[in-house]
This record gives C-alpha cells, structure tokens and sequence, in this order.
C-alpha cells in the first residue's frame, strides 16, 4: 500500500484520502483472492463435506448452502453424521424441513459408513448433492480427524469445506491451519461474519493458508449465508458499505409490479401514505434492521451509526401500525387528517397522538423528498453517498 500511494499522482476525482482507501480497498480484494465455485459437475451425488469444531456453526450452515443449491435446480439430501450428539441431529432435521431438504440420518453407524449409506441412498434416489454435517469436537484430535479422513476415502468428496467463527479471531487461523494439514481443503464458510470482527479472520485465514472463501455467514436467518464476494467484503471492512449487498437484499423482498407503480408515483409526485406504509414493510422484509443500516455507504452509513437497530425496527413497526389504523381515504388523502382523527388513530394503533403526529412529520419530509426528485431527476441523491 505504501509503495503504491507514495509519489502516486493524485486523481483528479480523488482527494489524497480517498485515493489511499482505494489504494486499499484494490491491496484486500488482492490479498483476499477471487471467489471460486463448488465443484458440482461429474458423478451424482456430488458430496459435500462441512468440517470444523463444535459451535462453529456448522449443522446451520449445512442447512444454509442446502437452501441455496436447492434454489439453483440441485436435488439436495442432507447426512447427519454427528452420532455423537443427539440434539445436532434433530437439529439438522428440524432445519432441513425449514429449507424443505430431506435429512439422512441412522442410529448405530459410525459417520464414515453413514456418509457411505447416505451417498448410496442419494444415488438411487437421483439426488445430485449430498451435504455431510460432520462430527464436531471442542478441540481438534486426532480421532476427528481420523474420522474425516475415513469419510474421503469412502465417498471422496468434490469438495471439504471447513466452517470457521469469524469472530474467535486469531484462534481461527489456528483452526484452519490445523485442519488444511489433516484433511485436503477445497475452502472455507465463514460464519458470524455480521459480527464486530468485521472480516479481519477472512483476511489472514485466506493469506496464511491459501484455502479459497466459498460462503459468508452474516446472520441467523436461514436466508443469512452469502456467496463470497472479495470487492464486497473488502468495502465491508473499510466501512464502505456493501451497496451490492443491499440491492441484492431488495431485489429479493421487492414486488416488481408494485416497486414500479410506487416509482411511478413518486416521479408523477403523487406519494402517499400506502405507498409510505408499503416502503416500511419491503423493508422489515429485507431482513434485520443491523444487518441493513451495516451496507449503507457514505454519509448514508455514517448517519446510520447513531441509530439504533432496535429503535428503527421499533419505528417500522410502529409506523405500519399507525397507517393500517387510518381509513383508505385517509391513507390516500393525508391532509384530511385533523386533530379529531388523528386522536382516533393514536387510540386505534395503541400510541399517543405525538407518535402519530411523528409519523405524519417523517412522511411529509419523504414527500419532500419524493418533489425534490421529481424536479431534479434524482441529481441530489449522490450527495447521500458522499
């Protein structure tokens, strides 16, 4: 980084500063290498091996990456080859019926002849992925990693994932290099990645081993694993934002037909309060608030800082409880709301009327908003994210 911003000709669209964060942001998508795909293709089931210590994350995990294949046309069947801990097992069940993935799992097999069975299942069967949520441990052993071993070479995996915390920090390099010296890696999910660690374990995991990042953890919901991506991650741990992120989250919560009449509305300034309510829900559907206010970039993201998630998402709530207590005529046309009405919606949402005249105040300075767009053709919105 040093060598490349010292005597560096300043851009002409760059402060020095900026020119340094970019300088930066090129150096970590550098050193965090480029995504590589899981190997899908050749004999079916294709098996999938997640490996890695107790609490990492990694029956969930397991479920996760199930969903997602399952979403791109792949047969998937779960191997719950934990024997050793029960409750791992109902859990991989109960979050395979989530994701609406069969689970394979039998009591009194050792997990190298489980994984065995379970790939001759999926073969008959016409599954083409098979996902073995390995046994944990609290350490590494050498049972465990025996263990493993014994698993590759019955059904010789297309791919060995390990599953890592994120957040355990430097431990987790020692964790990677422990497994990458037992058992043939072909990459990495790091979980908890929506955490304060902001990314530092990716960084020397990735440099330190060699072994390529396939999947990023950012939160507890089902739908909370990504594919790695080196540009957002690194923008992440500068505190860029991930605008990508965030378009691929709206993308998925948003009803097209109605994003676009709302469009339209707004452009031809007619904005009112359904349209307002109906932002407030495609975005609680956008998943947590944390999660949302952590991509915004810019000077978008630094206001988010001084909020707090728990006060937004009780805002959201709050606002959609207001609007759905007003009548269709008073949704459409908000200057007919007077004090009188305004008293009879803060008693038939459950809040005071300031909580309601709050609400008014927030929607009137978005349809200002909406007008200033209007008229400027959305010149004033790189301003947000300076």
């Amino acid at each position: 980084v040093r060598e490349r911003a010292v005597g560096a000709e300043v851009s002409r669209a760059l402060n020095p500063a900026q020119q340094v964060i970019k300088i930066v942001h090129e150096e970590l998508i550098s050193t965090l290498g480029e995504p590589e795909r899981l190997n899908l293709s050749g004999e079916k089931p294709r098996v999938i091996m997640l490996v890695g210590l107790q609490g990492s994350g990694k029956t969930t995990a397991a479920a996760k990456l199930a969903r997602i294949l399952r979403s791109q046309g792949e047969r998937v069947l779960l191997a719950a080859a934990d024997p050793y801990r029960p409750a791992a097992v109902q859990q991989l069940v109960t979050l395979g019926e989530k994701v609406g993935v069969e689970v394979f799992h039998q009591t009194g097999l050792k997990p190298p002849d489980l994984v065995r069975k379970a790939f001759e299942q999926g073969s008959k069967g016409g599954y083409s992925v098979l996902i073995a949520d390995t046994a944990g441990r609290s350490q590494m052993d050498d049972q465990l990693m025996e263990e493993l071993r014994s698993i590759t070479r019955k059904t010789t995996p297309a791919d060995n994932l390990l599953v890592v915390d994120a957040m355990i920090g430097q431990e987790a390099l020692h964790i990677a290099e422990g497994f990458r010296d037992s058992v043939t890696l072909s990459g990495l999910i790091l979980t908890k990645m929506d955490g304060d660690a902001r990314g530092g374990a990716a960084i020397s995991i990735r440099s330190v081993t060699g072994v390529p990042i396939k999947y990023l953890g950012v939160g507890e919901g089902i739908e909370a694993l990504e594919a790695y991506d080196p540009r957002r991650l690194a923008s992440r741990i500068l505190g860029m934002g991930d605008v990508i992120g965030l378009i691929e989250k709206a993308e998925a919560a948003f009803d097209v037909e109605g994003a676009q009449q709302q469009a339209a509305n707004m452009m031809s300034g007619k904005f009112s309060l359904e349209d307002f309510a109906s932002q407030m829900k495609q975005i609680r559907k956008m998943g947590p608030i944390s999660q949302i206010l952590d991509m915004l970039p810019g000077n978008l993201g630094k206001a988010a800082q001084q909020v707090s998630p728990q006060d937004a998402e009780k805002q959201l709530k709050l606002t959609e409880a207001i609007i759905s207590s007003m009548t269709r005529d008073e949704r459409r046309n908000p200057d007919v709301l007077n004090a009188s009405r305004r008293r009879r919606i803060a008693r038939g949402s459950g809040v005071d009327v300031q909580d309601v005249n709050r609400v008014m105040k927030n929607f009137r300075e978005a349809q200002k908003l909406m007008k200033t767009l209007q008229k400027t053709g959305g010149k004033g919105l790189p301003k947000l994210f300076g």
